[in-house]
């Protein structure tokens, strides 16, 4: 070999071997950066409930294939929080509650725009319960909402009104959690509104998006996720969690 061969072929090698040194070097910290999780997180598993499962009044599509996730994922957390909808008879987002109102049209009530829907989560229903194979047994703590006639409640912390507390908020500080991870049902209404106001409350809020479904009503699941990164919420996958 010359030695004008023998420089090119070095040249070339050695940068094969820096690339392969560099895909090594790129796996290391991709491996660093997953996230851990250690007593000032929680996850809170949103509304996986009958009712929002495919066959149910509110059925978010394939809705049902998340809850073997949510069941993983929860073991990697030491502080669990689930939610419930959990609607007296009539309640004002029901459609069934405005005469000539269908399911999906709005209509404005006292606290602002309603998107109003099918019933659902009627309090002591079958839909209300949480999904046979959610298994979490180191929840904490079920937060149920919505139980207010007049008004709805999609977040787990603030009902639609804008100022009625559920209470989550001070549960969590209580006991020194500042970091809250969003999942479940639907991502661009309660998941949503759950990490907006979790973020809006002082908490870093992270939305698992793997991890939920959306109904995606005129654009909703977009303008969702929209609003949360302007607020600043994380999005990631489950992966990302060590």
């Amino acid at each position: 070999m010359e030695n004008g061969q023998r420089r090119e072929f070095l040249k070339r090698a050695g940068g094969v071997m820096l690339a392969a040194g560099m895909g090594a070097n790129a796996a290391r910290v991709f491996a660093q950066s997953k996230i851990k999780l250690g007593p000032k997180d929680a996850l809170i598993v949103v509304d996986v409930q009958n009712c929002f499962i495919p066959g149910g009044s509110l059925a978010v599509a394939k809705g049902d294939e998340i809850v073997p996730l949510i069941n993983t994922l929860a073991k990697s957390f030491q502080n669990v929080v689930l939610t419930q909808d959990w609607h007296t008879p009539g309640h004002i987002s029901f459609a069934s509650s405005h005469p000539g109102k269908k399911p999906f049209e709005s209509m404005k009530l006292a606290y602002g725009n309603q998107i109003l829907w099918p019933d659902h989560c009627v309090q002591g229903t079958d839909g209300a319960k949480l999904h046979k194979d959610l298994a979490i047994p180191t929840a904490q703590l079920v937060i149920r909402k919505g139980y207010h006639k007049d008004v709805d409640s999609y977040s787990a912390f603030i009902e639609a009104d804008g100022r009625t507390k559920t209470g989550l908020d001070g549960y969590l500080k209580g006991r020194d959690i500042n970091s809250v991870y969003v999942c479940g049902l639907a991502t661009d209404f309660c998941v949503a509104w759950t990490a907006l106001d979790a973020h809006k409350l002082g908490f870093a809020a992270t939305v698992i998006e793997d991890a939920c479904r959306g109904i995606d009503t005129q654009g909703s699941l977009a303008a969702a996720w929209d609003k949360m990164k302007k607020a600043g919420v994380r999005r990631i996958q489950s992966d990302a969690i060590a």
